[in-house]
């Protein structure tokens, strides 16, 4: 990744920037927290920015609930067949790569991410914890197969009854937890582990608004551990953060990386 320039470079001398890299570089455990706002930049909207937000334009519990899915699955494919189609071509940007970066550097140890977009798998994250489940697939509920998203797509463009079929014949559903659902077990637990066992929490483009998962940074302060925020707009934890940036999440994490570079260097 290039080295900043224009406002990264800027925002590399801001004291925020320089606190931060200050934490994650006395820390033995440093872990992510990703939401919507970092993927804005790969052109997939949030879900709450005003005028833009995905839930400004559709209800969620009229096409993102499961029973939704149970009673219309029609209304509910309309709305996630365009997603599939929307999110499988979108490609990282330079905030995931900077987590990338932070990982191979030994500065990050996991991301946990409440996105489905997959941008953090396609980037390289090898520690990634998806607590909302991911399109990368999509699951049947009588049976228990799945297809792979490509394949979904597939099924969904070549059906009568526009609705992605099972090879037992019932609609399958995106391996995503939808509203009216719990997370997985299994994730959330990872996610509690790594958010208790931090020295800092970094937190980057969410809302910190949806629980459970708005609840790890709690935890976190809790086992005496640091939160930082980088995020556009209000969180309500931001009186609990070490650190809050509210730049561009691109620009904050390119100069994180420059910053942390240079103590390397002169470590």
């Amino acid at each position: 990744m290039s080295r900043p320039t224009g406002s990264a470079a800027e925002a590399a001398v801001r004291p925020g920037i320089e606190r931060l890299a200050s934490l994650i570089a006395e820390a033995r455990s440093v872990v992510a927290l990703t939401g919507a706002g970092i993927s804005v930049p790969s052109g997939i909207p949030d879900f709450r920015s005003p005028g833009t937000g995905l839930w400004e334009k559709v209800d969620p519990m009229e096409v993102a609930h499961i029973d939704v899915f149970r009673r219309s699955p029609q209304r509910f494919w309309h709305f996630y067949g365009e997603r599939f189609a929307s999110l499988g071509s979108r490609e990282p940007n330079d905030a995931h790569r900077a987590l990338v970066e932070l990982e191979g550097m030994g500065r990050v140890d996991a991301v946990i991410t409440q996105n489905i977009d997959m941008l953090h798998r396609k980037a390289g994250t090898r520690e990634l914890v998806e607590v909302h489940g991911s399109i990368a697939r999509a699951v049947c509920l009588e049976c228990g197969g799945s297809a792979p998203a490509d394949e979904v797509r597939e099924r969904l463009a070549a059906s009568d009854d526009a609705l992605p079929r099972c090879e037992c014949g019932a609609v399958l559903k995106p391996d995503v937890v939808l509203f009216g659902e719990f997370l997985p077990v299994h994730a959330m637990e990872r996610a509690q582990e790594l958010c208790a066992g931090a020295d800092v929490l970094l937190c980057v483009g969410s809302s910190l608004e949806v629980y459970p998962v708005a609840g790890l940074p709690l935890l976190t302060r809790d086992h005496g551990g640091a939160v930082a925020i980088i995020t556009a707009g209000p969180t309500p934890l931001d009186g609990l953060a070490s650190v809050r940036l509210d730049g561009d999440v691109v620009d904050e994490l390119t100069a994180l990386v420059a910053v942390l570079r240079a103590h390397g260097a002169d470590g």
